[in-house]
């Protein structure tokens, strides 16, 4: 069982440093809105790896998994989020005003709220659901009841986006003086705009 759950772990730490669009908004957050904001969108993230968790552990997700037709669905709402987010991003970069140092903590500056965006992009990442609903059971140790072995799966893999993506954040808002240059901010709200657009593009391209 303990090589059982080594492997498992190693499996879903790779998947969790993996950068994706959960890591994108992340950083546009912490770019936006400082560090607060940074981790709510963390925060958010997580719930959502939750949510998909327990839809695991019931049985909904692999029922997403195998259906092409709430797939399809799922991809297009998810692609649809993420390219939204990413030409809003790219819309303010136009601005090219400095975040002042007084607001950066202040979740709503810019971003919205911070957990419903962490939220959405991971509710509304099919990936996940297939992950967890074909991969994560192939992972879990074959000697634990089913659902608890998912559970404790699903507990592991939060536990570790939480810990990277507010580590994450955090090296990225202690650097922020930087990033408040105008050009520098405009340069990174451009990159996190075109990122997010092609995280939206590249969901759009997925498979069931």
């Amino acid at each position: 069982m303990l090589t059982q759950l080594t492997a498992a772990i190693g499996v879903l730490a790779l998947l969790t440093l993996v950068p994706g669009p959960d890591m994108a908004v992340v950083t546009r957050s912490a770019l936006a809105a400082g560090r607060a904001a940074a981790l709510r969108t963390a925060g958010g993230v997580v719930l959502g790896l939750l949510t998909w968790g327990l839809l695991a552990v019931v049985g909904l997700a692999a029922l997403l998994a195998a259906s092409a037709e709430a797939f399809l669905v799922a991809k297009i709402l998810g692609a649809g989020y993420l390219i939204c987010l990413g030409a809003y991003t790219l819309w303010q970069s136009r601005r090219g005003a400095p975040v002042p140092a007084t607001s950066s903590d202040d979740p709503a500056r810019n971003v919205g709220d911070p957990w419903l965006s962490g939220l959405t992009t991971n509710v509304l990442n099919p990936k996940i659901a297939v992950f967890y609903a074909a991969v994560l059971p192939t992972l879990a140790p074959p000697t634990m009841p089913v659902h608890w072995s998912l559970t404790l799966l699903v507990l592991i893999h939060a536990a570790l986006t939480l810990a990277w993506l507010s580590g994450y954040a955090l090296l990225l808002t202690r650097a922020r003086a930087v990033f408040e240059r105008p050009a520098v901010r405009r340069a990174l709200d451009r990159v996190t705009g075109v990122v997010l657009i092609g995280f939206g593009l590249r969901v759009a391209a997925e498979n069931p």
